[in-house]
């Protein structure tokens, strides 16, 4: 596998947990130019919010943070998904704190400073390795932008933040992100969420829509659009910039 080859969302998404924001940036540009996504954060608590968020796929993590320390956020990473690949990252070369990382969960250590082509060469090497395991776990996992839906768990984050979807609004939130960009019509809504079509059905998508739009766009970038006649379509918000 290389690049985001082998998995169901799109691109492969990397967590980048790092106190240094310039060093942050340096490293989110060098894992897009890899043709994955970045996802950073600047702190522990951060970072595991980010993680339950969007489902990273690989975590580049700082052993110095700010709040926690990056072992503690480390071993609740992998209390939370086991076979997430893990690269540390460390200012001290010493042997017993390679040891820690790696007795915590760490699958591999980079020691600043590196390059930022050691540091994708060996994400890939990891994705490479966890490839399996993550294209069947992901199948229960939509992404669209900074919208996450886990079929599994039955969870949606936006941007990080955790929704609370009724089991309508979430099995027709499920249906819109299997045809993102596609306009769905009332009918065929209807059909696949509720398995019927019957009279006034209309109606009881409109209010539906208008439910996940109230928790989904409330505050943020529209994804939910109306096409005027024709039905509704889920586009990431950067294709309205």
């Amino acid at each position: 596998m290389t690049g985001s080859a082998g998995y169901r969302n799109g691109r492969v998404r990397v967590l980048i947990v790092d106190d240094e924001p310039a060093l942050t940036d340096l490293l989110s540009v060098a894992v897009e130019e890899a043709g994955w996504r970045a996802y950073p954060a600047l702190d522990g608590q951060s970072a595991l919010r980010t993680a339950r968020g969007c489902a990273p796929h690989a975590v580049v993590l700082d052993g110095m943070l700010p709040d926690l320390d990056g072992l503690q956020v480390l071993r609740r990473l992998r209390y939370e998904n086991p076979k997430l690949p893990v690269l540390m990252l460390t200012a001290r070369d010493a042997l017993e704190h390679r040891l820690d990382g790696l007795e915590a969960g760490a699958d591999d250590y980079v020691t600043k400073p590196f390059s930022l082509e050691e540091v994708v060469l060996r994400l890939r090497g990891l994705l490479r390795r966890a490839g399996a395991q993550h294209a069947r776990a992901d199948e229960s996992v939509r992404v669209l932008g900074d919208l996450v839906l886990t079929e599994e768990t039955r969870e949606v984050h936006r941007a990080g933040t955790p929704l609370r979807l009724t089991a309508k609004e979430f099995d027709l939130l499920s249906l819109m992100l299997d045809h993102p960009r596609q306009v769905l019509s009332k009918a065929q809504i209807l059909d696949h969420v509720w398995s019927t079509s019957f009279d006034g059905g209309g109606n009881l998508v409109e209010v539906y829509i208008s439910n996940l739009r109230r928790k989904i766009d409330n505050g943020r970038t529209p994804m939910i659009h109306t096409v005027r006649g024709l039905g509704y379509a889920i586009r990431p918000e950067e294709d309205g910039r």
